[in-house]
């Protein structure tokens, strides 16, 4: 079978016209016509680009001894699936409850950043005879309050990962797009780029300047005062909301590039990604247990909350490596 007679019986498949194939290649109906009227053959880019929105081989489209592309296999290695069908309905949709989840999930990372504040108070307070509480009243009402805040945040998750259950396929699955989908999120992905970059610079920023309280309260009130631990409280606020910024930007980013299939959501890491969804998910499960473990066993909550962006940063090594 030759190139032209592929490209007409994957057209008709993915019940695509030529108007509608050539918009997605960003050429002229007159061009896929000759392509598959055998007078002329695309260049490279555009034959890489038609594997991708075909789910298929370059080899397959290339080589005319291939006749069956369900028995080819794409550059990951793996076998070509069938592709997931992504309405302008589901598109809209996932968008939306994208926001919702960005949200649910940004404010769950706050509260588990702030949860020891009111630990740490406490703790000082009663330290300097300001409460009447004992030590042990105090941690109890301190550690009360710190699970109650825990839980509430795991509850946001546990309701973002139910809102993210109806279009998980996306992550790790090959999908095709009605037409007109890529053309509106791309749309709205360049609308909301310059919004990206912003929060994820301011968010950057509270993150690296979140230490100059700690050295402010050390210089005027001195090391030996039982009240410069508050400069730990301030700390961890500018960190939760430094945090809680680029979570929700960076959530409501990677929506528009799970549809696109782009960065992260390229076809072929997508492959990559269900392979290691259990490992990730192993990952922070562990990342969780030592930083409870460690904050109980040692209670230094002001400090154990570098666990996080160190676990971060080990996760993109991680992740680099298995690409």
């Amino acid at each position: 079978m030759i190139f032209a007679d592929k490209l007409i019986a994957l057209r008709k498949q993915h019940g695509l016209s030529q108007e509608q194939l050539a918009e997605k290649l960003n050429v002229s109906r007159q061009s896929v016509s000759k392509w598959e009227g055998a007078q002329s053959i695309p260049d490279i880019n555009k034959i890489i680009q038609l594997s991708q929105i075909f789910g298929v081989s370059t080899d397959y489209l290339l080589k005319d001894e291939l006749e069956n592309e369900k028995d080819e296999y794409i550059e990951t290695g793996e076998k070509s699936e069938e592709l997931k069908y992504v309405s302008m309905e589901d598109a809209n949709e996932f968008l939306n409850i994208t926001q919702s989840i960005a949200t649910y999930i940004s404010i769950g990372v706050l509260i588990c950043i702030l949860a020891p504040i009111p630990l740490i108070v406490l703790a000082v307070l009663s330290e300097a005879g300001t409460l009447s509480f004992s030590e042990e009243q105090t941690a109890m009402v301190g550690v009360s309050v710190l699970l109650a805040m825990i839980a509430v945040a795991v509850a946001l998750f546990i309701i973002s990962g139910m809102k993210a259950n109806k279009y998980e396929y996306l992550d790790t699955e090959l999908i095709d797009t009605e037409y007109g989908v890529t053309g509106m999120v791309g749309e709205k992905k360049e609308k909301y780029y310059r919004m990206y970059t912003m929060h994820m610079v301011l968010g950057i920023t509270l993150c690296v300047v979140s230490a100059i309280p700690i050295f402010f309260v050390v210089g005027f009130v001195g090391e030996e005062n039982p009240f410069v631990v508050l400069g730990v409280p301030i700390t961890l606020v500018l960190v939760a909301l430094g945090v809680r910024i680029i979570v929700k930007t960076s959530i409501i980013w990677g929506g528009f590039q799970k549809i696109l299939e782009e960065g992260d959501y390229e076809k072929q890491k997508k492959f990559l990604n269900k392979k290691n969804s259990r490992l990730v998910s192993i990952y922070w499960t562990v990342v969780v247990g030592i930083y409870l473990a460690y904050s109980f066993i040692t209670g230094d909550w002001g400090r154990s909350w570098i666990i996080w962006p160190v676990a971060g940063v080990l996760s993109g090594i991680i992740n680099k490596l298995n690409l």
